[in-house]
Parts: C-alpha cells; sequence; structure tokens
C-alpha cells in the first residue's frame, strides 16, 4: 500500500525470537477474558464478529466474519477481492500468522507499468486490470478458519449475506468517499448503478443499498469452500474482467488464481522496554518499521518528555526517518529478493542509526543504512499513489485466542472493476514501478508471481510477564508502521489507554525532509517549535486504527475518532 502525504488515506536491542517455524516462537502466557470483543472500522462489521463470539465462536470464525461483512459496508477499504495479513495468539500462547497478500500474474515483468517506454504514473496505472493482483483474503481466511474456526464455514458468512442481501445504509464517510473517488467507485456499469443517480452524483447518506450478486456469491464460497472463488465461473470471471478492463488490460491467466495459496509466515518478534511485539514479516514491510522506530528511541525517556513535548514528537519524527529510509530500500517479497531482516534488526546496527538522532536538531539529510546482510538493492523512483483501501480489526474470544487482522484493496474502491458484487484490488501498485536505478535492481520491483510489498502491520504487544496487553492495527498506506509505533508509544511510555493512544495525533516523517502533523491538533500547534529544530511541516489528515487491550481479564477496546469505527464486547 502506497499513500501520497496530501491526500485521505495514511539503548537498541531487537532481537527476533524467531526466523524458523512459526510453532518455535516463545509462548505467551495463557489468559481468560469475561467477555470477548471485536474492533472494527463499522459498526455492522463489528456486530458481524460478535454474531460469531455470541454462538461459541473462536476470535479467529469472528474476525473472518467481519472481514465478509466490511466486503459489504465497506467496499471502498477491503473485501474478498483484496488481501490481508493475519495475525494470532492462540490459547496455549503459540504466535501464528498468515500471509494474504496477493500475487502478480505470472507474465507480469519488471516493466508492467510502462508504457510508451515510460513508466506510468500511479494515477494512471491504477483503473483497470494490470494493478489487479490474485485475491488472497478467502484463501487466508479458509486456511486460519479449518486451524481454529469452531463454527462452521458457512455461518461465518451469514451476516454479510444479509447485508448484501437486505441493504445496508450508506455512512456519510461513505459518502465521502464516493465523492472523492468518483472515478473508482463508478468506474464500471455496476459501481455506477449501485452508489450513483440518474445525474451521477453520488447518492445521499442514509440511502440502503442492496448488492443482491455480491449475495450471491458469498452464498457460493459459504456452500463449497475457497474454492468457489479460486476456481469455476468466480476465477474465469476474475480473469475475464481484467483481461478486457477498459483501461490497462492484464494478462492474468486461470492458472494465477487457482494456484493462488495463502502462506504461513514465521512471526516477527522483539522487545521494545521489556514489552514483546510480534507481527509479520515480509513482504509486510509494517512490523520492521514499528520495530525500527521503537528501538531508535528506546535510549530516550519518552515518558519522562511527555505526549506534549515537541522534543518528544521531533524524536519521534527522527525516528521514522530513518526507519522509512530502511524500508525503502531493502523491503519486499521474501520468496523473491534476500530481505536482511536480521540485519535490519540488529543490536549494534539499530545502535548506529539511533545514534544519528540529535535532540536538538533534525537530520539535514537520511538516507538508508547498511545493515548486516544487505545486498545492493535499492528503492526505484517509483510514484506513490493515494491509499484509501486498507480496513484492520482485532477479534479476542474469552477462552484467550487472539487475532489482529488487516485486510486491504489498496486504493478507494482498488482498482474500480467489480466482478461478482465485489471491488477488485490495485495492489499491484504497491510495486515500485521504476525497477531499476543506476543499473541496480529495485528490492520492490515487479515480477511474475510475487507479492508486493506492504506497510500493513497487524500487531500483538504483550507486557513484561509474558501476558497479552494489545492487539492493534491500522489503515493508512504507509502511514500504517507510524500510527501503530505512535500508539505503542501512547500505551508503553505515556501510560495511555488503547483509544486515547489511537485518538492521539499523527506525525508521519517518511525518509524525506518533509515531516507531516496531523491538522486539526495539537501538533499543529507545535509547527513552529518543530521548524525550529530544522522540520520541514506540513499538514495532513490522521489515520485509521483499531486495537483491543487487555486489563486484567477484562477486555477494552479502541476504535479511531477519526472513522466510522466501533469496539464491542459480545
Amino acid at each position: 500500500m502506497k499513500s501520497h502525504p496530501f491526500l485521505i488515506v495514511a539503548a537498541l536491542a531487537l532481537v527476533p525470537v524467531s526466523f524458523a517455524a512459526p510453532a518455535q516462537a516463545r509462548h505467551a502466557a495463557r489468559q481468560v477474558y469475561d467477555k470477548g470483543m471485536v474492533s472494527s472500522a463499522d459498526p455492522r462489521a463489528t456486530e458481524a464478529g460478535l454474531e460469531m463470539l455470541r454462538a461459541g465462536g473462536s476470535a479467529t470464525d469472528a474476525a473472518v466474519a467481519t472481514m465478509l461483512a466490511l466486503t459489504v459496508v465497506e467496499p471502498q477499504s477491503s473485501g474478498i477481492g483484496g488481501g490481508g495479513f493475519y495475525v494470532a495468539l492462540q490459547p496455549g500462547g503459540k504466535i501464528e500468522t498468515i500471509d494474504g497478500r496477493e500475487t502478480a500474474p505470472a507474465a507480469a515483468h519488471p516493466q508492467w507499468f510502462f508504457k510508451d517506454g515510460k513508466p506510468m504514473t500511479f494515477r494512471d496505472a491504477v483503473p483497470g486490470g494490470t494493478s489487479v493482483g490474485v485475491p488472497g483474503n478467502l484463501a487466508l481466511a479458509e486456511k486460519a478458519h479449518r486451524r481454529h474456526g469452531r463454527l462452521k464455514w458457512s455461518r461465518l458468512f451469514q451476516p454479510a449475506i444479509r447485508l448484501a442481501r437486505e441493504g445496508w445504509a450508506i455512512t456519510p464517510r461513505t459518502r465521502q468517499f464516493l465523492d472523492f473517488a468518483k472515478g473508482s467507485a463508478g468506474f464500471t456499469p455496476a459501481g455506477m448503478a449501485m452508489f450513483y443517480d440518474a445525474s451521477g452524483q453520488p447518492l445521499p447518506a442514509g440511502t440502503m443499498v442492496r448488492n443482491p450478486e455480491l449475495a450471491r456469491t458469498l452464498e457460493q464460497i459459504a456452500r463449497r469452500g475457497a474454492k468457489a472463488f479460486y476456481s469455476g465461473a468466480n476465477a474465469r470471471a476474475i480473469v475475464a474482467t481484467v483481461n478486457t478492463a477498459s483501461r490497462n488490460p492484464s494478462q492474468m491467466t486461470l492458472k494465477d488464481v487457482t494456484s493462488y495459496r495463502a502462506k504461513d509466515r514465521s512471526p516477527l518478534c522483539g522487545t521494545y522496554r521489556e514489552y514483546r511485539i510480534c507481527g509479520m514479516a515480509p513482504p509486510s514491510s509494517g512490523e520492521t518499521t514499528v520495530f525500527t522506530v521503537l528501538k531508535q528511541l528506546e535510549r530516550f525517556d519518552l515518558k519522562a518528555l511527555g505526549p506534549d513535548s515537541p522534543t518528544a514528537w521531533h524524536l519521534i519524527a527522527e525516528s521514522m526517518r530513518l526507519a522509512y529510509a530502511d524500508r525503502a530500500r531493502y523491503l519486499g517479497d521474501a520468496d523473491f529478493v534476500k530481505v536482511p531482516v536480521a540485519g535490519l534488526l540488529d543490536e549494534q546496527y539499530l545502535r548506529s542509526r539511533s545514534a544519528l538522532i540529535d535532540p536538538g536538531k533534525s537530520l539535514a539529510l537520511v538516507t538508508a543504512g547498511t545493515p548486516p546482510g544487505a545486498e545492493a538493492l535499492v528503492r526505484a523512483d517509483g510514484t506513490a499513489g493515494p491509499e484509501h483501501g486498507t480496513s484492520h480489526f482485532v477479534a479476542i474470544d474469552r477462552r484467550g485466542h487472539a487475532v489482529t487482522y488487516t485486510s486491504t484493496i489498496e486504493s478507494a474502491f482498488g482498482s474500480g472493476l467489480i466482478t461478482g458484487g465485489y471491488y477488485l484490488n490495485n495492489e499491484l501498485t504497491d510495486f515500485d514501478m521504476v525497477p531499476e536505478r543506476e543499473g541496480r535492481p529495485a528490492a520492490n520491483r515487479v515480477e511474475g508471481g510475487k507479492r508486493p510489498r506492504s506497510s500493513m502491520a497487524p500487531t500483538l504487544v504483550f507486557a513484561p510477564d509474558g501476558k497479552l496487553r494489545l492487539a492493534i492495527g491500522a489503515a493508512g498506506g504507509t502511514t500504517i508502521p507510524a500510527q501503530v509505533a505512535k500508539s505503542i508509544i501512547g500505551v508503553i511510555d505515556w501510560g495511555m489507554s488503547a483509544q486515547d493512544a489511537i485518538a492521539a495525533p499523527l506525525i508521519f516523517a517518511p525518509e524525506g525532509p518533509v515531516v507531516f502533523v496531523e491538522a486539526g491538533t495539537k501538533l499543529e500547534a507545535m509547527i513552529p517549535a518543530l521548524k525550529a529544530l530544522g522540520h520541514d511541516v506540513r499538514t495532513r489528515p490522521g489515520g485509521k486504527a483499531n486495537a483491543v487491550e487487555v486489563i486484567g481479564s477484562t477486555l477494552r477496546g479502541g476504535a479511531d475518532p477519526r472513522s466510522d469505527g466501533t469496539a464491542a464486547t459480545e
């Protein structure tokens, strides 16, 4: 996922616990809770998850039902036409991660987004077929359910089917997306008919929308399993839709779809101030970036500085700049390129990077470092575009099974293509469009079968006693690691609740010279102080995060006030 900064969405030992099998990750303490909880970006999706918990389902059941309901009520953000990352804590303490990231067609190549010998702009590349990767969410969901589901697979689909068939009301936020992203939401006749009136204007908030075609698709998958999506009529429809698109037709084959597999990945775990933090390994760049931001700050007393200190936010921004520089240069699909994960998390390396941070002034220039094991892979000068199409949700059941799951279709309404009643992603524009620079390959260049780099960072945080403290994640493209790191700092260093930490203002500092602070917050009042420290400061909107925290045997939810999100117990 990518984010354009001006558009809405967007002392130092960090030792990975395991890069082998997930089962080898150190087990967390077993916990049980008074009631289960779900937090998501839409109350109707939250209720879908809670329905599963009330029926005796697991957190995985709840998370899958939530993802399916979001397909219906938050079509601009996520769903079965996209992919995701699943991070789970099992009741016995095992941490498991599943990669449901989309894949490029086998025909894809480094010049996939070239036109007339030149790389396309992000905006030109998004609409149509070439931006579409093979969706991974349903393969991920089925794999997780087979292992950890307690209810029948078909049961998980019932809330989403009801919503699609009986109708759902357009929210004011969705109405804003329909206005802002008319070119993608209404790219096809089906999208125009569903969301716009005869004059081409978005339907007003409160309008009931029905999607019987999506209901039929979900009914088929509920009866036959994920094979109903990855084979047969639905698979053929995906291929035909992307290959005959009026703009940027693709070269996807039926084999590309039928051969898709969700992958188990080793959980990436490390420590920050005696707290253990676990998340996704590559192709996610999210967790490595979250870790790096935090670990480079560990030598500073953020608690003493507090959230009202411009110096604290300056330090956070400087650490982000360094972390994002390494992210841009080294992160990609580890099945295709050597990603120096261990080197990026190496104690000595992080100490050297942290030493570059000066509390009294901003770095004039930030570049990627050279971690142990790094190869000569460079970021291409690709085009970073807007990211509006992501959703995060958390489900925890009373037995201690916790799931933090980020789902995405990348931009608002993805590629704009609809088949089976759902939008197809534009995830392939997360690749670098320029495949090399100075004769050296980019780690995140386009290749057939490859998964594009992602910023998604579904995260579990464990207290020093080994018990789960926080399950969190965010939406917002490249701002996701910034949002998650800021929220973890809020909980650990500043003693905030998860709700308050999520609601706290966002500072976003990619590797360039510009630092973005959230408009209309106390950070905007700190702009003079940040400029005095040498920052080029501009404003931007905030993000969209969801979390559940643990207080004793009680779960407390966090839902971003910037969104329609809710958190509720069963």
